[in-house]
């Protein structure tokens, strides 16, 4: 198992702290039906927290033509928009809400270079919310594909989320199924792709990064 390296400081600071909460409740609360359960908590809680960041291993499941999952979650929405920031046009955009406990890593949903790049500050709207897509903090990443029909992906933060990590740059190559970034806590990935795309998942469907295809262009 691999831990995100962006986020090896969070949990060394997760195990500190609660290592430090167990002592305490070990060498004060004399109590053990009290002292015990809070320690298997914070036990329960570092599990939790190792595998929230873990990189799991995962075959990528696309084609040249196909654009697989960039998380972990269920789709939420499936709709036809107007992509105002990079594509300029109609597409349709499929968004995929992540929990608490879903793999937080972001992978890269096709082969491809990357032609675009902005981080946006913002607010912290719940992830799905109708204006988080716009209002929220969230970066936004294009990406060509080899035949050179071109899709967009905007990783957004939730209520919760206070940081997201992206590694794109334009004119980077890429690959589908390596890891493109992470996004702490709670959040959304919304993808947008043209019109004339197969859409091959419907809102409630459960996915999974690198290996669910969303669409074939």
């Amino acid at each position: 198992m691999r831990i995100d390296r962006n986020s090896i400081g969070s949990l060394a600071l997760v195990y500190l702290l609660s290592a430090a909460l167990i002592w305490v409740l070990l060498s004060l609360v004399r109590i053990p039906w009290v002292a015990w359960p809070l320690v298997a908590m914070l036990l329960w809680f570092c599990i939790w927290q190792t595998a929230f960041f873990r990189v799991p291993r995962r075959k990528w499941g696309g084609t040249e033509r196909e654009v697989t999952s960039v998380a972990d979650g269920k789709v939420v929405i499936v709709e036809r928009v107007f992509e105002p920031e990079h594509l300029r046009t109609e597409c349709i955009q499929i968004s995929v809400y992540m929990n608490f406990f879903d793999v937080h890593a972001n992978f890269w949903p096709a082969d491809g270079e990357v032609t675009y790049y902005r981080y946006h500050p913002g607010k912290h709207l719940l992830a799905f919310a109708p204006k988080a897509s716009e209002e929220n903090e969230h970066s936004c990443v294009g990406l060509r594909l080899p035949h050179g029909r071109e899709v967009l992906f905007k990783q957004l933060a939730g209520g919760f989320a206070r940081r997201i990590v992206c590694y794109a740059k334009e004119g980077l190559q890429v690959h589908g199924g390596t890891q493109c970034g992470i996004i702490k806590f709670g959040s959304r990935i919304d993808l947008f792709v043209p019109l004339d795309a197969q859409v091959k998942v419907r809102v409630g469907d459960a996915v999974r990064a690198c290996e669910t295809v969303l669409a074939s262009l």
